[in-house]
């Protein structure tokens, strides 16, 4: 092998690395297809920098990976990854926003779990899965800031929580009504209102598409690379 070979093969490894450890993503491929792995995990951080201690992923960083996935002559599908507890709801809403509009192949599967603001992230893709064992919890929007005690206020609220729960009906199998009713329920968190979805219960229900792990995540995604 060439100097200029193993010197090209080195770079793309320091590449690899410096993916892995600043987005959590990779290109995985063979000599047939090439997918690019994406990772939502922890808490989706928005305008404020979150705890250093606490994993995060950026939506100043994702948006740009995900229009220059879409951009890319080389990528043919994204699998999307997610194991968050929610986090900073609009920036939640940007990042499923720019899922759903992609044209290149999107699947997403919710692993550890996908709580919150990550339920519209795991609909936005072209199709879902999620593990039997996972979760998904869905309330209100709530917020940890000050709330001047006024209509508007809650007015605000109630719209932002109506503009989650459209995009989530539109992006699956569920209706808005049926959403309202899960959302609100007052006998399943101890500490709060909502439910806490298991993997087929999210299925039943009709918010994802299927329980399934990696091996059918990629299935689906070589299905959709063959749609003209």
């Amino acid at each position: 092998m060439s100097e200029d070979k193993k010197e090209e093969q080195a770079e793309k490894k320091d590449d690899l690395r410096e993916d892995i450890k600043e987005l959590g993503s990779v290109e995985a491929g063979n000599a047939r297809e090439r997918f690019f792995c994406v990772n939502i995990i922890g808490q989706i951080e928005g305008h404020t920098v979150s705890d250093g201690n606490q994993k995060s992923t950026k939506y100043d960083h994702l948006i740009p990976l995900l229009i220059s996935l879409e951009e890319s002559d080389e990528i043919e599908g994204i699998l999307i990854l997610l194991n968050t507890l929610g986090g900073d709801v609009e920036a939640g809403l940007a990042i499923a926003e720019v899922i759903a509009s992609l044209t290149k192949p999107t699947v997403s599967v919710v692993l550890g779990g996908g709580h919150s603001i990550g339920v519209p992230l795991a609909v936005a893709a072209r199709r879902s899965f999620i593990v039997p064992s996972a979760t998904m919890t869905i309330h209100p929007v709530r917020t940890s800031g000050l709330v001047i005690g006024v209509y508007q206020s809650f007015d605000y609220l109630e719209k932002m929580q109506n503009r989650i729960l459209r995009f989530i009906a539109t992006h699956s199998h569920i209706s808005e009504e049926s959403l309202r009713k899960i959302m609100l329920r007052t006998d399943v968190l101890a500490n709060d209102i909502g439910s806490v979805l298991e993997g087929q219960e999210a299925v039943d229900c009709g918010l994802i598409d299927a329980v399934g792990g990696i091996r059918d995540a990629l299935n689906a995604l070589r299905e959709m690379k063959k749609e003209p």
